[in-house]
Order: C-alpha cells, then sequence, then structure tokens
C-alpha cells in the first residue's frame, strides 16, 4: 500500500548581522554572564537590525531552502510563515514572503502558535501535502522578538534572540510504513487556561499597543519538561517507532535546563540532542528550523535519519512532529 508522504528536501536559514553577547546587559542590568549561562546555556543571540524586518529574514531563510533543493520560487504550491511578531498586523507575513521571493502563484498564510509555531506549521503543511492540496510547501519559522522585550526585566529580556528557518516539504510516495521518509506523525495540544504564565501584555483589540512579553518563568519551566516529553512520546507512537529508533531529537531551543531535563525524561542522551541555544538564545517560532538547518550544516543530521522535533510556547500550545530526514 502506498502513502504520499511530506518530504524534506531543501533547509536553510538566516540570522541577523548584529550578535549580542551575555556580557552587553552587563551594562544596564544587574546580571552576569555566569548568571544567564547557568540558568538558560545561552551565551549569546542576534538581534535585527533597524528597520530589518521577519519577513525580510523570512525571505533570506527561504532563498537558502530553494537553493538546497534547487527549485525556483514558483515551484512552490503554498507558503506557510510561524511567527508571533510579524511586520504588520496584517497582511500576513507569509504573502510579504510570497512577493518577495517573486512567486506568482500559489497561496500563503501565517500560523501563530508562538513557540510551538513551526510544529504546528508542519501539521498543516503535511496535511495539504496529504490532502493533495499542495505539493510543495515552503514552511518558515521567523521572529523579531527584540522588539517585544522589556529592557528592564533581566528575568526575560537576556533570554530571546531574532532569526529565521526554512524547510521545503515535498510530496513523495511512500510505503506507508515507519522507513518512509517524510513526516510520519504529529501531535498538537493546547490549554487557554495557562494563558497568564507567559504572554504579551498588548494586542489590537485590547490595548491597541504592542506589548512586551511576560512570563513566570518556574511555571512555564515546570509545564515544558513534562508537556515535551508527553507530546514527543505521543508522537512516536503514532508513527510506530519507538524511543531507541530516533537519530536525533531537534527541540525548540528555549533553555538548555529544558532541553536537558526533557532528554533526560525521554530516556535519550544529550549526544542525541542538537543544540543551538547558545548561539542564538531562544527564537521562538525560528528556533527549530534554524537548529535543523545548523544540524544539516553541521553533518549530523543526515538522509534516513529519524528526527523528534517537539516544542512548546504561550497559549500554552505544545506539539511533536516525527519527520525521517
Amino acid at each position: 500500500m502506498t502513502k504520499t508522504r511530506a518530504v524534506p528536501v531543501g533547509i536553510g536559514h538566516y540570522l541577523p548581522a548584529r550578535v549580542v553577547e551575555n556580557a552587553e546587559f552587563e551594562k544596564t542590568l544587574d546580571t552576569s554572564d555566569d548568571w544567564i549561562r547557568s540558568r538558560s546555556g545561552i551565551e549569546r543571540r542576534h538581534f535585527a537590525a533597524e528597520g530589518e524586518t521577519t519577513s525580510q529574514m523570512a525571505v533570506a531563510a527561504a532563498r537558502a531552502a530553494l537553493d538546497m533543493a534547487g527549485l525556483q520560487a514558483d515551484d512552490i504550491d503554498a507558503v506557510i510563515v510561524a511567527t508571533s511578531t510579524p511586520d504588520l498586523t496584517f497582511p500576513s507575513c507569509a504573502t510579504m514572503v510570497q512577493a518577495g521571493l517573486g512567486m506568482q502563484r500559489g497561496f500563503a498564510f501565517d500560523v501563530q502558535a508562538v513557540c510551538a509555531g513551526f510544529v504546528f506549521a508542519l501539521a498543516n503543511a503535511d496535511a495539504l501535502i496529504v490532502s493533495g492540496q499542495a505539493r510543495r510547501v515552503l514552511v518558515i519559522g521567523a521572529e523579531t522578538f527584540s522588539r517585544i522585550m522589556d529592557w528592564t526585566d533581566r528575568g526575560t529580556c537576556v533570554l530571546f534572540g531574532d532569526g529565521a528557518g526554512a524547510l521545503i516539504l515535498e510530496a513523495q510516495t511512500g510505503t506507508g510504513g515507519s522507513d518512509d521518509r517524510g513526516i510520519l506523525a504529529t501531535d498538537l495540544n493546547s490549554d487557554g487556561r495557562y494563558r497568564d504564565i507567559l504572554y504579551v501584555d498588548g494586542g489590537v483589540s485590547s490595548s491597541q499597543t504592542t506589548g512586551v512579553l511576560r512570563m513566570e518563568g518556574r511555571e512555564v519551566f515546570r509545564h515544558a519538561v513534562e508537556k515535551l516529553a508527553e507530546t514527543a512520546t505521543a508522537a512516536l507512537e503514532k508513527a510506530g517507532v519507538g524511543i531507541d529508533q530516533v537519530d536525533w531529537i531537534v527541540p525548540h531551543q528555549a533553555n538548555l535546563r529544558i532541553i536537558t531535563r526533557t532528554a533526560q525524561k525521554m530516556g535519550m542522551g544529550m549526544d542525541q540532542v542538537v543544540v543551538t541555544v547558545q548561539d542564538h538564545g531562544n527564537t521562538s517560532a525560528a528556533s527549530i528550523p534554524l537548529a535543523l538547518s545548523v544540524g544539516v550544516a553541521r553533518g549530523q543530521i543526515k538522509q534516513g535519519d529519524l528526527l523528534v522535533c517537539e516544542a512548546i510556547g504561550g497559549g500554552l500550545a505544545w506539539g511533536a512532529v516525527v519527520i525521517r530526514w
């Protein structure tokens, strides 16, 4: 029995030129490089330049993915951008990417699930491909979180960075078994009761302002470890594969302690986890595609490897994707 699979054919990323080391925060906050590293594992992050937007970074990442795949923009049927820091209230970032790439066909839309956005976007792309509505989908995570920081809050502003990652998925025929390349299973969850532990305190219909990020760090940490391990396990069960068959965990890069604890809870060693948080900080929806792109460039992730990507973000929203590269 054959089955249509959404198979990765190109990956790319973009990081802004400005690199901000932890030491820079020592000038304005009661913090230190040691304090930031010990609590988050973050050593540096990238911040977008003045006037540099989320859609511009998304276009740059998309071009890198197209180059790797040997494709042109008009070979793409759909663009999905996961972001919670769009250029404008509307239109969507995805339509701006479509125009920026010179793409004159297909359709484009945004997904907003904060740090879990890329996982939700992958699930949408998989559904479009499996249902036959699209043959090739460009899935992008892109964020400019530096624009929604409270620079007086040392508990949050040191954690986040800007960047973009892009993945192209293509319809290919598989056997329907777990040896197929492509997305094998997805698991999505949300619970709006936890809104107040991670949110931005502005919005169009409430305050007519952009607002800044607010977070109860301990509560987010507690939920993250528990829910990330659960959703990854659920996705693996749906895919019909065991944890012992996984080559790499490619997690949302929020905090090294969360990444480490989640891997331990899943019975995986850190030598099987792709980690980029030290160089990028938390780039929200961009963090998983950034980690995928860096993992491929490093030679860690190879064709045929079985990956689990898992993420949690404001909402709370969380989920996981099992994909054979």
